[in-house]
């Protein structure tokens, strides 16, 4: 499966050189997390740090804005480099609107509902989306487990997204790492967010990236 290696947990001193060990371990894309505080209770960066992850990588980089009124927001990120744009069902209220201001952009479209979010959403929204993300603990901190009984919901929205033909991605955010990333596997995702389990003081990001592929052979 593919892996998205979220900066939240690397080091932000040597930023520019985390991202191209990434790279050269051979991940697949670039995951930043953009929270603004409100919507969660974490602060973490906008745009500018969005570019100079951007600027220091060829790989495909997306952006889970975890922040109130996204819509305001997309002109800045798509400037930044952003290929892909992952909203909250929760702060969408214009979910409509907002995806086609992605795609009027030339973007991808990304939908992100938290762990009690109903998947009902997803009906509807299906054929708008590049991306669907389950978030598998609560949003806006680092260093969770998986909450229990969110892999059944991965496996339903799988359900969801084959029974209408979508070729969206189905992406996991939370808990992610060596003992839980088969399981994620097996129910159906084809993108992991990992953070922790790549970006570490206790093993270099290579060695992170090489268990985690192990894992799910």
């Amino acid at each position: 499966m593919k892996l998205a290696p979220s900066i939240y947990t690397a080091d932000f001193g040597r930023l520019a050189a985390q991202v191209q060990e990434a790279e050269a371990a051979g991940v697949d894309v670039m995951h930043l997390d953009v929270m603004d505080g409100h919507f969660v209770p974490t602060l973490t960066f906008g745009p500018a740090v969005c570019a100079a992850v951007k600027a220091a990588t060829r790989l495909p980089c997306e952006a889970h804005l975890m922040i109130e009124t996204p819509e305001r927001h997309l002109e800045a990120y798509q400037a930044a480099g952003m290929g892909r744009l992952i909203v909250h069902a929760e702060t969408c209220p214009r979910l409509f609107a907002t995806l086609q201001g992605i795609r009027g952009r030339g973007l991808q479209t990304g939908l992100a509902l938290n762990p009690l979010t109903p998947l009902a959403v997803l009906e509807e929204a299906i054929p708008y989306l590049d991306l669907v993300l389950i978030m598998t603990v609560e949003p806006g901190l680092g260093g969770q487990r998986l909450i229990p009984g969110t892999l059944a919901r991965v496996a339903r929205a799988r359900a969801m997204l084959d029974a209408a033909g979508s070729p969206a991605e189905l992406e996991v955010d939370g808990g992610v790492n060596v003992e839980t990333i088969r399981a994620v596997r097996d129910a159906g995702a084809t993108l992991a967010v990992v953070g922790s389990a790549v970006y570490s003081d206790k093993f270099p990001v290579a060695d992170g990236v090489r268990a985690l592929r192990a894992a799910t052979r």
